[in-house]
């Protein structure tokens, strides 16, 4: 699918534009192993507390986990965005990850369903969180001659996003723009036996109310969805990080049995949440998941 020409945004639009510009072309002069410590560094002792990440992070574990003290919940959210920014530019090298990942084990009974979906022709369809790098096992499985396309939904500044469509596209493709079009795009891609990636664990205002780590998080159903429309068989997959030289450990799961598309998210919300609770550093506690300020705003608990 060709890349849109970027549209016009505003001046401190893109001022922003150039500064991320300007980080990830300085870190990238620097070698593969020493970037992403860099950039963690700079997203936890600058971007993290100035931006609000910082407070986000800490707001949303007193909320999950209202015992737990103030030293290990900024013990975790510093954790948090050294792991955002060493993700953010392993990704804008996602050619350099791929290779260093290409002999990597992939592990899970979700591998032997995907290679014999790839041997029948029938479409896979993967889904993630953002948790350790989800970009990771994308780019292994590539790696591994496997074509993976995706749905990515547009950033609101059309300069950053112009740069970052471009680098999903560098790695593997299809990639579609969510909406109507790049829906019905991605749809087609895995009705003719594709495979594609879907993240699900973002705030979705109309979505469902399943329980996540214990709250009601509004999640979209749409990946499930997509699979009972298709037939995709639908296995989740994390890129867990590791401090070793493997870099992360590629996990696939079994695939999730097509029943409702409720009930199949609740699965893979299961899944992820099981992740988050073995390793919370690496899950982004900066997203707005639960918005938990309104509940604090109006008194609920």
């Amino acid at each position: 699918m060709p890349l849109a020409k970027a549209e016009k945004g505003t001046l401190p639009q893109y001022l922003g534009d150039a500064i991320i510009r300007g980080l990830i072309g300085a870190c990238r002069v620097v070698p593969f192993s020493l970037r992403g410590k860099l950039m963690g560094q700079i997203l936890k002792s600058i971007v993290a507390p100035s931006v609000g990440y910082k407070k986000r992070a800490i707001d949303n574990l007193t909320y999950i986990y209202p015992e737990m003290n103030i030293a290990e919940k900024t013990r975790i959210a510093n954790a948090v965005a050294v792991n955002a920014g060493r993700t953010f530019i392993e990704n804008y090298d996602i050619l350099t990850l791929k290779q260093k990942l290409k002999n990597c084990d992939i592990t899970g009974e979700g591998l032997t369903a995907l290679e014999i979906a790839q041997a029948s022709g029938q479409p896979v369809l993967f889904v993630t969180g953002h948790f350790g790098n989800f970009e990771a096992p994308r780019a292994a499985l590539v790696a591994k001659g496997y074509q993976i396309g995706g749905l990515y939904r547009p950033m609101s500044n059309p300069y950053f996003n112009d740069h970052y469509a471009q680098n999903m596209h560098r790695l593997s493709g299809p990639v579609f723009e969510q909406g109507r079009r790049g829906t019905m795009g991605f749809l087609r891609h895995l009705k003719t036996g594709g495979m594609g990636v879907l993240l699900f664990d973002i705030y979705a205002s109309r979505g469902a109310h399943i329980p996540f780590l214990g709250k009601p998080a509004p999640t979209a159903t749409s990946a499930a969805e997509i699979a009972l429309k298709t037939g995709a068989v639908l296995i989740p997959m994390f890129g867990l990080r590791c401090e070793d030289s493997r870099l992360f450990e590629i996990i696939l799961n079994a695939p999730i049995a097509h029943s409702t598309a409720l009930e199949m998210t609740m699965e893979m919300t299961k899944q992820l949440e099981e992740m988050v609770n073995d390793n919370p550093e690496q899950w982004f506690w900066i997203h707005r998941r639960w918005k938990p300020e309104r509940h604090w705003s109006s008194g609920e608990p």
